[in-house]
């Protein structure tokens, strides 16, 4: 990237700039190469500037982690499309896929907790749009009026979860768990039967 000057951008277009050199880092190299200075290099300013927009090196962890989501969060909504008939395997598989193609980004959203700051209000807000799909898909197959989508919806995360990370880390082979999406699909299915799922699937209209 060319070097540029403090007056090249607005205060906006260096945010962007910055988290994405951010995201860049961690997926080539994960969280712990993030620096202000590292950042700096890469988009032709100094650190004394980044961390002026940014406040730490953290801050821009959290910033990548939040951009992160959006870009989860889009992938979901496109399998969704996709497979429109068969929504919450395409949930899970699309779990899987993203975790599969940008592992790296995906586990920095676990590793890192935030400690000198809050994430800000809007960040949470684009954060909060991934469980807010999951959620209304899980709404969706169960009889109308279900209570308790919300923790339900953040204990099957967990459980899908669990079983990525198994298998991103190549842990799941020497537990013996061989078909790994299969497994934890089958335990959201279980889930969802044991909370009235219509047998057939089909959405609330």
């Amino acid at each position: 990237m060319a070097r540029g000057r403090r007056s090249d951008h607005t205060a906006e277009q260096m945010l962007a700039l910055i988290v994405d050199k951010g995201s860049e880092i961690v997926a080539e190299s994960g969280i712990s190469a993030v620096t202000a200075r590292e950042v700096a290099r890469g988009i032709g300013y100094s650190a004394t500037t980044v961390l002026n927009l940014m406040g730490s090196a953290e801050a821009i962890v959290t910033a990548v982690n939040t951009r992160t989501f959006g870009l989860w969060a889009r992938h979901l909504e496109k399998a969704l499309a996709e497979k429109p008939d068969d929504r919450i395997a395409a949930l899970v598989h699309a779990y899987f896929d993203f975790a599969r193609d940008n592992p790296r980004l995906w586990i920095s959203i676990y590793e890192h907790k935030p400690t000198d700051h809050d994430v800000p209000e809007d960040q949470m807000k684009e954060r909060s749009q991934l469980t807010a799909i999951v959620a209304r898909e899980i709404a969706s197959v169960l009889p109308a009026g279900a209570d308790g989508i919300e923790e339900l919806t953040a204990s099957l995360v967990h459980t899908v979860h669990g079983h990525c990370h198994l298998w991103i880390t190549g842990t799941s082979e020497i537990m013996g768990l061989k078909d790994v999406r299969s497994a934890a699909l089958d335990r959201v299915m279980e889930t969802l039967s044991a909370r009235g799922r219509r047998p057939d699937g089909d959405r609330e209209a």
